[in-house]
């Protein structure tokens, strides 16, 4: 179906959400039509706060707020959709919008497999209805769904269209872009031979693949490496308490703007704990690469002073790679917990692969490395 199509189908004049691959065609032609234009269209920072802002918007206009996102956001919208929109609390209609990964039967990465069993089930449980929009759902079956959706959007309920994979079109090419140099996978080697065999955190998406790949071109394994391949925003968190629990053994964490936006309260947390073991680094390159590229609210923000409010002892920012080698050798030494931001380039290699070890092996082998430490 064309996303032009859908969306009109839908009728909504207000968008919020946090970009997916699998609506990727969703997210670029609200690119094209509005930009990020708070009036129309805003990505936020993660799920819940789709929700909240989407709340507020039908508060305010007494319109129907669309909401989209990835499957593995369900999670996050849990709590507003029991305590602020449930039709037994404030009865607040919204449109979710939700791509579906890991469907059964469609073969997906190992972090979504069990998300996309329980899809259906989540919205069930939310009392959300659903209807799944597949490659062959024609406009006309749309307009029915909808025309039932509208008698209960009505009454405060919220409802749902769950998007099969490659399901919406869009046939304009978005180029999504920013004015840094530094290729993020040149960016992970320098960080690599600087942190030796520290143990590293790295975010999800194409960071952690790109670190998967660097360390077989060494020639190294993969047990100094935790790949948090799902779970976005926690990868500090995680880094975390492998620190305060190892308080005597460096440890690195490879973050990424869109990750740390998306559970930004953590970077206090951090400051509060204060391990003097931890360097935090914050890949910026402005961007939701991973699903598609759409910008993130990072090149707005001075991330280096939240992480100096936050209470992080050494802040840093680097823009080449004289400046970078200078200041890891710097934070490496540095007894205090570290913050270094990286802005980086936006792309990855065409060819750039995933990793071949299944995450309970990535856990078994990174405990093992930590225990002889």
């Amino acid at each position: 179906m064309r996303v032009d199509e859908f969306t009109e189908i839908l009728g909504a004049e207000f968008y919020t959400g946090v970009p997916d691959s699998q609506l990727q065609a969703l997210c670029n032609y609200l690119m094209w039509e509005y930009g990020i234009d708070p009036r129309h269209h805003v990505i936020a920072a993660n799920e819940g706060n789709c929700v909240a802002l989407a709340a507020g918007y039908h508060l305010a206009t007494g319109k129907i707020p669309v909401v989209y996102m990835q499957n593995s956001g369900e999670g996050n919208i849990i709590n507003p959709i029991v305590s602020l929109l449930h039709r037994e609390v404030y009865a607040i209609p919204m449109v979710f919008v939700i791509g579906w990964r890991g469907e059964p039967g469609i073969h997906d990465e190992p972090q979504h497999v069990y998300q996309g069993r329980i899809t259906m089930k989540l919205l069930e449980n939310m009392e959300i209805p659903a209807f799944v929009v597949g490659k062959d759902t024609t406009a006309m079956e749309l307009l029915q769904e909808m025309e039932k959706f509208r008698g209960l959007l009505a009454q405060g309920r919220n409802v749902a269209f769950v998007i099969r994979k490659g399901s919406l079109v869009f046939d304009r090419k978005m180029q999504y872009k920013n004015p840094y140099p530094m290729a993020r996978e040149d960016v992970i080697r320098h960080i690599l031979s600087c942190s030796g065999n520290a143990p590293v955190v790295s975010t999800t998406g194409k960071t952690s693949r790109e670190l998967y790949e660097i360390r077989e071109a060494n020639g190294q394994g993969h047990e100094r490496d935790f790949l948090t391949v799902g779970s976005m925003g926690h990868s500090s968190s995680i880094a975390l308490g492998i620190a305060l629990a190892r308080p005597d053994t460096k440890v690195w964490c490879i973050d990424g703007d869109g990750a740390v936006l998306m559970h930004m309260g953590a970077m206090a947390v951090l400051g509060a704990c204060a391990p003097k073991n931890l360097i935090h680094i914050v890949l910026n390159n402005i961007a939701h690469e991973t699903v598609g590229g759409m910008p993130t609210v990072a090149g707005s923000m001075n991330l280096t002073a939240v992480a100096s409010a936050c209470g992080y002892t050494y802040v840093e920012s680097a823009d080449g790679f004289d400046d970078l080698d200078r200041k890891l050798a710097l934070l490496k030494e540095q007894q205090g917990l570290s913050f270094l931001e990286i802005k980086c380039a936006l792309g990855a290699r065409s060819n750039l692969g995933r990793p071949r070890t299944a995450p309970i092996e990535n856990k078994t082998e990174f405990m093992k490395y930590l225990a002889q430490l």
